[in-house]
């Protein structure tokens, strides 16, 4: 009778008639609770539906009662894969390879997993037994070169995604990671054909069009920049997963947009966890628990402004924890950082739930979020509730769209009371500036001279030392307009790709502005580059992305910024910093303001003279470089989210008042 019912269920299953095969599995149960083919057939069943959890518990049943079988094993790590719990997910392949030595499609899910962990070697072992088995699996190279990117091995991994595409040309996965790798050889321009190859064949790929624009972005081809804004923002507005927030900041001027584009990256890459790890239990500790969490600790822009931050925590009321995603041990920021908390944890080889996990372990009262949407960002940590408070700072300028990060650090300037419907954290306001900076910051004592930076001996240098891809054609427009006002002057700007150099000549020739009157730096040490800034007479800021450390480098220098205050955070930042360097008559709040204001500064040495002469008197006093200034105010704001949640009181907007310092 089991026997008949047993086939049955399977023909329904193969058929695809899946809620019949399921009740004739039931029954074969029911009848026979030890039948191993219907209770692992019931669990396949389970996994195809996507209802992966009682997929795992059926087939762990299952094995429980016959563990030889190595299929079993490989769908359980599947689910397991499924459902974020990567570790057993691994140790259930090794299971599956030790029933069936070489079994392809294990050593397959293994190395993917192993992936996900951060494991590049001992995945890239797996990778390599499948293709030599079968040298012409695609997928097999695919994750090969997966596994030298996430090692840093680019040129390596950049042959491999073309072997892949040579064995199956319309293999848009490594159409995909073929361009992100170009992308971090700088060779954009390559890196948009793959990415315009890729949509050619799907042209709703997610993410896809938004990283396209990207990389036009990055080597200033602004040929369907129009265009592609427009489509952005229409595929944003329909929920569409079609680019990052990230990159989104750098094109849309509308608040709405960026928290839908949040939302919906939220939802389709790291949704909130069914099971948080975080309970409501009240930690009794005789210091707030802080950890801070970012892939930045190491030498970076990002760590270059929050280095005193940590060093000045108040150590008698605070416990700082680093969680680094990117391991730096040789650098000296690394070092730096390395001593600047109680304790440095690398969760490079973390998964998020492994990483969330400690978290809670350790009780942490507040984590401390530092990258947002940015590059090697992981929200998956949070998505788990590890702590009891989560915070939204520095790293990103923008909302994370979801009801997992309880607050996000700002001021007045850069998240007016009328912008908080468009943030889904609640906003906690800084009395002065929401960035905090690094009093130790190295200026080099030599000062190159303007010939060896290949600048006039004489004559205006305009300089702007924003990354290439905050380069809109409104701003270069105003700026070749001020070169053509400016007798003799210049438009210095950082040297990033080759392509972006030529296209921004050309279009300086479109704009009749001689091209040598385009300089660009070459990229150099922090120190160096802070020194070469006292060459510049004027930095010009951009938008809808302004300058945020650069802007700050530019001030530390005694250099003026020139803003223009934009619509959303990261075009607001520019006027944050100015304000709080008591230099907030070189904010403008209309580009034709902005360009009037560049005319005069350039024209006019003794307002320019005025300007830098206050910005110098500024320096040692104003609130933008007084790091135990912010850091007395961020522990108010701190100790304040800590209190109320002890108190069983819900995230609320609050703003730290000017005296907690």
């Amino acid at each position: 009778m089991t026997n008949f019912l047993l086939q049955n269920a399977q023909r329904l299953h193969q058929a695809g008639n899946l809620a019949e095969a399921a009740r004739l599995y039931g029954e074969v149960l029911r009848i026979d609770p030890g039948q191993f083919e219907a209770r692992y057939a019931l669990g396949v069943l389970h996994y195809q539906a996507g209802r992966y959890a009682e997929a795992e518990r059926l087939i762990a049943d299952a094995i429980r009662l016959n563990a030889r079988v190595p299929e079993a094993h490989y769908f359980r790590g599947c689910a397991l894969q499924r459902l974020n719990r990567n570790e057993e997910a691994v140790s259930v392949f090794d299971q599956a390879l030790l029933a069936r030595p070489g079994f392809i499609d294990a050593l397959m899910a293994r190395c993917v997993t192993l992936m996900t962990l951060n494991r590049y070697e001992d995945g890239l072992a797996d990778v390599d037994a499948i293709i030599a088995a079968e040298p012409e699996n695609a997928g097999a190279w695919n994750n090969r070169g997966c596994m030298l990117q996430g090692m840093n091995r680019n040129e390596e991994a950049l042959a491999c995604f073309e072997k892949a595409v040579s064995l199956k040309p319309d293999f848009v996965e490594a159409l995909i990671s073929g361009g992100s790798v170009l992308a971090a050889l700088k060779r954009f321009e390559d890196a948009a054909k793959n990415y315009e190859h890729a949509l050619s064949i799907n042209p709703d790929l997610p993410y896809v069009r938004g990283n396209l624009i990207l990389y036009r972005l990055q080597c200033c081809d602004w040929r369907h920049l129009q265009r592609d804004r427009a489509r952005i923002a229409a595929d944003v507005k329909a929920g569409k997963p079609v680019i990052q927030p990230f990159i989104n900041v750098t094109l849309s001027s509308s608040m709405p947009e960026q928290l839908q584009c949040a939302r919906t990256a939220i939802t389709n890459q790291w949704p909130k966890q069914a099971r948080a790890l975080w309970r409501g239990e009240t930690y009794e500790h005789d210091k707030i628990r802080v950890a801070y969490i970012s892939a930045d600790l190491r030498d970076h822009a990002v760590a270059r402004l929050v280095a005193g931050l940590f060093e000045q925590h108040d150590r008698s009321r605070f416990e700082t924890i680093a969680i680094s995603l990117v391991r730096d041990e040789t650098s000296e920021m690394g070092k730096r950082l390395r001593a600047a908390f109680d304790r440095f944890i690398d969760a490079d080889r973390q998964g998020d739930e492994q990483t969330a996990t400690l978290l809670r372990g350790m009780e942490v009262d507040i984590a401390v979020d530092l990258m947002g949407f940015t590059s090697g960002c992981r929200p998956g940590i949070l998505s788990f509730r590890p702590a009891p408070v989560q915070v939204n700072f520095l790293g990103y300028p923008g909302t994370m769209g979801t009801a997992y990060v309880d607050y996000i650090v700002a001021d007045r300037t850069v998240v007016p009371d009328e912008h908080r419907p468009f943030y889904a954290e609640k906003v906690v306001t800084l009395p002065d500036t929401y960035q905090c900076n690094d009093p130790r910051r190295a200026i080099a004592d030599r000062i190159p001279s303007r010939v060896e930076l290949g600048l006039p001996e004489q004559g205006f240098v305009f300089c702007c030392f924003n990354n290439s891809n905050k380069l809109t054609p409104e701003i270069f427009t105003i700026w070749m307009r001020l070169l053509q006002q400016v007798d003799g002057s210049v438009l210095w700007l950082l040297e990033d790709n080759e392509a972006a150099t030529r296209n921004l000549r050309a279009e300086a020739v479109a704009r009749h502005v001689a091209p040598e009157r385009l300089v660009f730096a070459p990229r150099v040490k922090p120190a160096d580059h802070l020194a070469r800034h006292r060459a510049a007479d004027l930095f010009l800021d951009t938008l809808p992305y302004g300058a945020h450390t650069t802007a700050s480098d530019a001030l530390w220098t005694g250099l003026p910024v020139l803003t223009c205050r934009g619509a959303t955070f990261a075009g607001r930042v520019g006027a944050s910093l100015l304000g709080a360097a008591g230099v907030p008559e070189s904010i403008a709040d209309t580009l034709d303001d902005y360009e009037a204001l560049a005319v005069k500064l350039a024209r006019d040495g003794d307002s320019l003279r005025a300007l830098c002469k206050k910005l110098a008197r500024n320096r040692a006093t104003c609130a933008l470089f007084d790091t135990a200034r912010f850091t007395r105010h961020f522990e108010a704001a701190l100790t304040t989210m800590r209190d109320r949640q002890r108190q069983g009181k819900a995230p609320q907007h609050f703003a730290v008042d000017a005296g907690a310092a």
